[in-house]
């Protein structure tokens, strides 16, 4: 299996007085098909790792790599690239434009890849089908519930077929039912072959994921994935 994400030996310290380092030399690797869940409380480097792994930063040691690709090395239209091609991003705030229909949001995550907006609409389409929201695709996005909203976000992050989904506190903003309800969602699609890393403060979340990776004051403490 090829590797979809890798952190190695990863630091990233900002500055100040003293200087903080959130991540203190992470090291594992994510593959093509797997769902993985990255825990640990606040303040255990969780959002940092995030922003790494979606080429929003760079570490300030070691290396993250996305689909062998170094972010580090990247100069900043090449990053942007990266970004758009080879990563689907959920947040946990949905970022979805309130007047716009979910097809038309969704659409949005192919606008710079220059696809013709007839096309973009046709691969909307087929996102929110593969969500469960075909029948949803008109309205707009301030009609929808949040477990719907969330949706919307995760067929955009899926519209352009990345490498990699990266899914952060995806249920956080949700109630228990739709929570679970996007749990299955994430797993549906992973056994559609789609690789998935959750972030998560929520044990029960990440329980919930094939494997497990634990961070704790910016160190991996446990993986259950080991070497796999």
């Amino acid at each position: 299996m090829t590797a979809a994400l890798e952190l190695v030996d990863v630091g990233k310290t900002y500055p100040g007085t003293p200087p903080v380092a959130s991540l203190r030399g992470v090291t594992f690797t994510v593959r093509s098909g797997e769902l993985v869940a990255v825990a640990g409380p606040s303040g255990s480097g969780k959002t940092t790792l995030l922003n790494l792994a979606a080429g929003l930063d760079r570490p300030s040691t070691g290396s993250v790599r996305i689909t062998g690709r170094p972010v580090e090395k990247l100069r900043d239209r090449a990053l942007s690239g990266v970004r758009a091609h080879l990563l689907g991003v959920v947040f946990q705030q949905f970022v979805l434009l309130e007047r716009l229909s979910a097809t038309e949001n969704v659409a949005a995550g192919l606008l710079y890849r220059g696809v013709p907006a007839t096309k973009r609409r046709q691969a909307a389409l087929v996102a929110l089908e593969r969500v469960g929201l075909a029948h949803r695709a008109g309205f707009p996005a301030a009609h929808l519930s949040g477990g719907e909203r969330q949706r919307v976000a995760i067929a955009r992050a899926l519209v352009g077929r990345p490498a990699v989904v990266l899914a952060d506190e995806p249920t956080g903003n949700l109630d228990s039912a739709s929570g679970d309800g996007v749990v299955a969602l994430l797993h549906e699609l992973n056994a559609d072959g789609v690789t998935i890393v959750v972030i998560t403060h929520d044990a029960r979340i990440a329980a919930a994921m094939h494997r497990q990776v634990e961070l704790k004051d910016g160190l991996v403490v446990r993986d259950t994935g080991g070497a796999a």
